[in-house]
C-alpha cells in the first residue's frame, strides 16, 4: 500500500502526533506513506511530495504545528488565480489533483482538516479518490465525534490566560475582556471561562444583552467584588446585532476576517458602568506549542485507526471519537454541519448555577 497524507485549514496541536501515528502503523504493516505538503498544493504540484519514514517522525507527536505544513486557501475545486488584469479568478483544478494521485501510485488519501478540509476530501471521494478524514479543529465544533484533537490544548492555554489575568484585574479593580476563537462555536469560551472563573461568557449560540452583562458586573461590586473577566469568542453578537469582523478574507475567499467582539464588549461596558476596562485577543496563541496530553494520545489513536480503516477498506469515513472507543462515521454524514452547544448542555446549566452570566434577557434563561 502506498498512502498519503496531508493536513489542510487552520494548524492545531496534535497534527504531527497523527502524522507520526499513520507512519509508525504503515511502516509495521510494510506499506509506505508519503506526506502532500502545504494540503493539496503537492497534488498540483508534485515536488511539493516528500516520503516519511520513522526516522523522520518518531517522536514528533509533541511537537506543535505540521511538518507537512497547511493552508487554509487552496481548495483544487475553487482555485483562485490572478490573470492578467489583476483580477481574481476561480478555477476547478480537482481533475489535475486526481491524474497526479492516480500517475503516483496511491491507494489511498488520509485527510486530516476541520469541516472545510474534509468537504474537499469528500468531494475527491466522489471523484474515485479512496479517502479516511481525521477530525481536527480546535474550535470542536465538527459533527459525528466527542471530540477534536487541538480543542482540549486551547482550552488549556485559554484559561491559564484567563488565571493570570485575575490578579491584574483584581489588582486595579479592572474588568478584561477576553476574546478566545470560536467562529461558530463557543466550546473554547464556555469551557475555559467556566473553569477560568469568568463572570460572563458570550457565545454565538446565545446572542447578547450587553446591559445584562454590565448589571452582573455592577451586581458583584454591590458584593464587594470590583473585578471581572469576561470571556468573549469571537463569533459572539448582540442581540439583533451582526457579528464582528475585521475585513474580507484573502483574494479568492468568500468568508471574513473575524475579530473585534473582545473590544467592542470592554468599550460598551466603559461606557455603560464607567468602570476601567481592557480587552485582550488571546488570537492564535490558542493554536501554538505542545499538544496536551489529551490530544497527543487523541491524535495518536486517530491516526492508528485511520490506518486499520484502509487496511479494511473502508474508505469515505472519518475516524471519530465515540468513548471510549475510535469509531468509524460516514464523510457525507458529517461534512457542511457545524457541532454547536447545545442549549441544554450540562455545563450551560453549571454556569448558570454558579453565577456565570451569558448575556440573556431573564425572560429567555
Amino acid at each position: 500500500m502506498r498512502i498519503a497524507i496531508n493536513t489542510g485549514g487552520g494548524d492545531a496541536p496534535g497534527l504531527n502526533a497523527v502524522i507520526e501515528a499513520v507512519v509508525m502503523s504503515a511502516w509495521y504493516r510494510n506499506w509506505e506513506v508519503y506526506g502532500i505538503r502545504q494540503g493539496y498544493h503537492g497534488l498540483l504540484d508534485t515536488d511539493d511530495i516528500i516520503q516519511l519514514t520513522p526516522d523522520k517522525v518518531r517522536n514528533i507527536s509533541s511537537v506543535g504545528g505540521t511538518i507537512l505544513g497547511t493552508t487554509n486557501k487552496g481548495n483544487p475545486f475553487e482555485m483562485p488565480f490572478e490573470n492578467g488584469a489583476g483580477e481574481v479568478e476561480i478555477r476547478d483544478v480537482s481533475d489535475r489533483v486526481v491524474r497526479n494521485f492516480q500517475r503516483l501510485g496511491f491507494d489511498c488519501l488520509i485527510a486530516v482538516g476541520g469541516d472545510g478540509s474534509l468537504k474537499i476530501a469528500h468531494d475527491f471521494f466522489k471523484k474515485g479518490i479512496p479517502v479516511i478524514g481525521v477530525p481536527k479543529t480546535i474550535d470542536n465544533d465538527m459533527v459525528g465525534t466527542v471530540a477534536t484533537f487541538g480543542f482540549d490544548t486551547a482550552v488549556s492555554i485559554a484559561t491559564e490566560a484567563i488565571d493570570r489575568l485575575h490578579s491584574t484585574a483584581k489588582s486595579h479593580d479592572r474588568v478584561m475582556v477576553v476574546e478566545v476563537m470560536g467562529r461558530h462555536a463557543g466550546w473554547i469560551a464556555l469551557n475555559s471561562g467556566v473553569s477560568g472563573g469568568a463572570r460572563a461568557i458570550l457565545i454565538p449560540e446565545i446572542p447578547f444583552d450587553i446591559d445584562v452583562v454590565c448589571e452582573q458586573i455592577m451586581n458583584d461590586e454591590l458584593q464587594g467584588t470590583r473585578y471581572a473577566i469576561v470571556v468573549a469568542a469571537e463569533g459572539a453578537k448582540p442581540l439583533g446585532g451582526e457579528i464582528v469582523h475585521r475585513g474580507d478574507g484573502e483574494k479568492g475567499r468568500q468568508d471574513v476576517l473575524l475579530g473585534g467582539i473582545g473590544n467592542v464588549v470592554a468599550e460598551a461596558i466603559n461606557k455603560k458602568t464607567g468602570k476601567d476596562t481592557r480587552s485582550l485577543v488571546l488570537g492564535h496563541l490558542q493554536r501554538g506549542g505542545s499538544p496536551t496530553t489529551f490530544d497527543r494520545l487523541l491524535a495518536l489513536r486517530f491516526g492508528a485507526a485511520a490506518v486499520r480503516l484502509v487496511e479494511a477498506k473502508q474508505f469515505g469515513r472519518m475516524v471519530a471519537l465515540n468513548p471510549p472507543n475510535i469509531d468509524a462515521v460516514l464523510l457525507e454524514d458529517v461534512v457542511g454541519a457545524i457541532r454547536t452547544v447545545p442549549l441544554e448542555s450540562d455545563t450551560l446549566q453549571t454556569a448558570r448555577d454558579i453565577g456565570i452570566s451569558f448575556g440573556e434577557p431573564a425572560s429567555d434563561q
